[in-house]
């Protein structure tokens, strides 16, 4: 079901554009672009190395260098300065700050929606290019919790649909075993379930515990509704107390109060999340843990495409009539594998080429629509660097990095990337879970930039042509 705005929305829209186009003539233009992907697939290490590396970029390193080629020469990056907007600002300052601390840590995952404005002023490039003036954009920014996005599906699904298609996928695989004890509990509901809170709340904490259970010990994604893991500041809040209910007994009086709660979460999210987050933006990359896809099995890999494929679904792709009057289209997507940085360079084409297999779904439904669609492998923060491990006296290409753990230099070999879909024989291998590298010494507050793979031919491909 497509999420069309109202008519008073793309009026505002349509005005904010005009406005916009009279500021593009005058050489100050707008560049909206939204980071998304499942959880954990590195989304505030990704703006954070952003954002450090256009500010250094601005003050003369050459930090992305095969942006520049395509845009042009940038003379000067800056965060505009908070004004009166009602959503968190991305803190890019203190993500920095945990970067460049002894020892360097990794910046705290977001519980919270967070956007930031950089402006960028741009020399032009060409023949008559000293002679007119520097261009001026600013490029908007998004950070939010990735267990979010798999809200979006729902918008599309009443409570009944929803239940049904939910409490299908849980009862079989990998999924049945941590959620039986929910299971059983829903089974259970007599056909006049009384509309009791602790009915309620009983069935939501099993709920809850066990899409904790498949995100944490499972690795598991399609997990929904997302706040149920991720709350946000706001915190455990009554619209939150519902769970999916079978048939039998969503009838009773405590299916309606589900059904309620249910319809009031998605108003809340829609006016959250929603509407905030992808109404305007006209670019978007979508960030994928391949590697963890793939090391956590073939279940949680075809799920991890599964809920790509159902998110895509959602949003609203290309350039209709429609669309260039609200500015509701996306009009280029990048699809990136991240931390290639754990795989030696001689796997990182295969790394690409799964990953084009893995969103094969969502990036024809983004082509069909008239966007432009790229794929990439990216390291947002390179941590490792190319070294060889020795099995059986045979050497093998592998990556070394210092461990978060204890401070010691390991060399890891992560194995064989396949450049496809793998076949049943690949899943019979043993478990292997990659270790977590600490992130690499950086100069006080990120100033000279962020060490990377990729990321500047990402955003070439990606805003090159708006800048």
């Amino acid at each position: 079901m497509a999420l069309l705005p109202d008519p008073v929305r793309v009026l505002s829209e349509a005005a904010s554009r005009s406005a916009e186009a009279a500021l593009a003539l005058a050489g100050r233009e707008r560049v909206r672009l939204a980071v998304t992907g499942l959880s954990r697939a590195g989304k505030t290490v990704f703006l954070t190395s952003l954002v450090a590396n256009l500010v250094a970029a601005g003050a003369g390193r050459r930090t992305l260098p095969r942006l520049e080629a395509t845009a042009g020469r940038l003379q000067r990056a800056r965060a505009i300065p908070p004004g009166v907007e009602a959503t968190p600002r991305f803190d890019a300052e203190a993500h920095l700050a945990a970067l460049a601390a002894d020892p360097p840590r990794w910046p705290e995952r977001t519980d919270d929606l967070s956007t930031l404005s950089l402006s960028l002023v741009i020399r032009r490039r060409g023949l008559y290019g000293q002679f007119l003036p520097d261009r001026e954009v600013t490029l908007d920014l998004l950070d939010y919790p990735g267990e979010w996005l798999l809200d979006l599906p729902m918008f599309g699904q009443d409570f009944s649909a929803w239940s049904d298609e939910t409490l299908a996928r849980i009862s079989t695989g990998i999924r049945a075993a941590p959620a039986a004890e929910f299971l059983a509990f829903a089974r259970a509901l007599p056909a006049n379930a009384p509309a009791e809170d602790s009915l309620a709340r009983r069935g939501h904490s099993l709920y809850r515990r066990f899409l904790l259970e498949a995100r944490d010990e499972l690795g598991l994604r399609f997990l929904q509704p997302g706040r149920f893991l991720n709350p946000g500041p706001a915190g455990d809040a009554p619209l939150l107390w519902f769970f999916p209910m079978p048939e039998a007994a969503r009838a009773s009086p405590l299916g309606e109060l589900l059904e309620r709660r249910y319809a009031a979460y998605l108003r809340d999210q829609r006016d959250r999340f929603l509407d905030p987050v992808f109404r305007r933006f006209d670019r978007q990359v979508v960030l994928v843990d391949v590697l963890g896809a793939l090391h956590a099995g073939r279940e949680a890999f075809d799920d991890t495409a599964e809920a790509l494929a159902a998110i895509s679904g959602t949003l609203r792709y290309g350039r209709g009539w429609l669309d260039l009057l609200t500015g509701a289209g996306i009009a280029r997507v990048a699809f990136a594998a991240t931390k290639a940085d754990h795989v030696p360079e001689v796997s990182r084409d295969s790394l690409s080429s799964l990953l084009a297999d893995l969103v094969e779904a969502p990036r024809r439904r983004a082509e069909i629509a008239g966007a432009a669609v790229s794929v990439h492998t990216v390291a947002a923060i390179r941590c490792t660097q190319e070294a060889t491990a020795l099995h059986e006296g045979r050497a093998s290409p592998a990556v070394r990095g210092i461990l978060l753990e204890n401070g010691r230099w390991a060399t890891v070999d992560p194995g064989i990337v396949p450049a496809r879909r793998p076949p049943e024989s690949f899943w019979n291998a043993a478990y292997f879970q990659m270790p977590v590298f600490r992130p690499p010494g950086l100069e006080p507050d990120g100033r000279g930039g962020v060490p990377h793979l990729g990321l500047d031919g990402l955003l070439s491909g990606l805003l090159g042509d708006a800048l």
